[in-house]
């Protein structure tokens, strides 16, 4: 068994902290696009995925409906996305990409490269990341 003897040596510590200094880097490179990191994955499940009713968006997302609703309401609100009532059910709430959606994904192609940058890694090292990362379990963390 491996105890950790101090922060640094806690992978939950690690992860906590890489992921605020993640965000902490997004940040400038989405406020001339207006966006925010969260909002950045909305679009980012909707380009994969097209369209998808709100409850599939907050599974992908591992978002409960009272953090996503405000997320879709705001990219509603500047042009981004649209909300539409189900054919087959008017409770069901299908979101989908506007014109303007689709165009920021070209606009923030660039992204990745940049990220990888920012944080010192070569792309293929920031692969191997995601990669790791994926790996491990994500029990307990859907919405």
């Amino acid at each position: 068994m491996v105890t950790p003897s101090t922060l640094d040596q806690m992978v939950c510590f690690q992860l906590y902290a890489a992921s605020r200094a993640m965000t902490a880097v997004y940040r400038p490179l989405l406020e001339p696009h207006g966006l925010t990191y969260p909002q950045l994955l909305v679009l980012v499940a909707l380009w994969d995925h097209g369209p998808t009713t709100v409850r599939d968006l907050g599974t992908r997302l591992k978002l409960d409906s009272g953090t996503l609703s405000p997320l879709i309401k705001r990219l509603e609100t500047a042009g981004h996305v649209r909300r539409d009532r189900g054919n087959s059910d008017e409770r069901t709430v299908v979101v989908s990409l506007t014109e303007s959606g689709l165009r920021l994904r070209d606009q923030l192609a660039g992204l990745p490269e940049q990220i990888a940058c920012a944080v010192d890694l070569t792309v293929d090292e920031f692969h191997q990341l995601i990669h790791l990362l994926s790996r491990i379990p994500q029990k307990g963390t859907t919405a």
